[in-house]
């Protein structure tokens, strides 16, 4: 598990500025939602804590540590792992080697093993294809291993972004809309997936969802955006009722 804090975080476009003075915590081992309206700068912060932006002004510390000028591959190793808001899937690899690429940097045994097939490099390959596939069974994809990717349903190619994702080992996971796409019982089955990866994985989850079911149902505490602000902060039941909330994401006024 792994603690997330951010500190008066801004990012600018040229002229537009993107994320103002965001400041918030992620509790070490918390189930923590990041709401808001289409352009509200939700998936920016997730570009910024994962390095592919850099912040403009504040600070983003993973356990303490200030990650601002961290490259991905360095955040990446750090323990953070993260799906996208648009699937990212290879569409000409199986199933179960989606999920095997995300450790190849991981690979201890190298491209000398991998070329000349050494007993090490067998082993280690038949340990991550098992963890693979043990990943691939918690989201019921088991029996589509050796199918292409292409071949699943949009629901179930969320999921195997979820299981690539997990293969990193990560202690903080960000999930960018997992529910997109799926009918009602698949995101029933998401809330429990996400519950039961916190608790077998000792994960700290961060949840960027347009699902207000999921994100009610599963989170524990609540940041809300709009247009890049801060505009409430709090446990489920006070953001269902806040507001500004209202006004600005579900389209009441306030």
């Amino acid at each position: 598990m792994s603690q997330l804090d951010l500190s008066d975080v801004n990012k600018s476009f040229g002229g537009i500025k993107a994320v103002i003075r965001v400041s918030f915590r992620v509790p070490s081992g918390s189930i923590f939602g990041l709401i808001g309206p289409n352009g509200a700068g939700k998936t920016t912060v997730f570009n910024l804590v994962t390095g592919v932006y850099r912040a403009d002004e504040g600070s983003i510390r993973l356990d303490g540590v200030d990650i601002v000028a961290k490259k991905p591959a360095q955040i990446a190793a750090a323990g953070v792992a993260r799906t996208f808001q648009n699937i990212r899937l290879f569409s000409q690899m199986s199933v179960i080697d989606n999920v095997l690429v995300a450790c190849e940097t991981k690979r201890r045994s190298g491209l000398e093993g991998a070329l000349l097939r050494s007993a090490s490099f067998l082993d280690e390959e038949k340990m991550l294809r098992a963890k693979a596939l043990e990943l691939l069974d918690v989201f019921e994809l088991g029996r589509l291993a050796n199918e292409p990717s292409t071949s699943l349903s949009y629901g179930d190619q969320r999921r195997l972004e979820i299981a690539r994702a997990m293969m990193l080992g990560p202690k903080l996971l960000l999930l960018d809309e997992p529910a997109a796409g799926m009918n009602y019982a698949e995101a029933e089955g998401l809330k429990k997936q996400i519950r039961w990866l916190r608790e077998r994985f000792d994960l700290t989850v961060v949840l960027v969802e347009h699902n207000m079911q999921v994100v009610m149902s599963v989170c524990e505490e609540i940041h809300v955006l709009d247009h890049g602000e801060t505009i409430a902060h709090g446990r489920p039941d006070e953001i269902r009722q806040h507001p500004k909330v209202l006004a600005a994401y579900l389209g009441e006024s306030a």
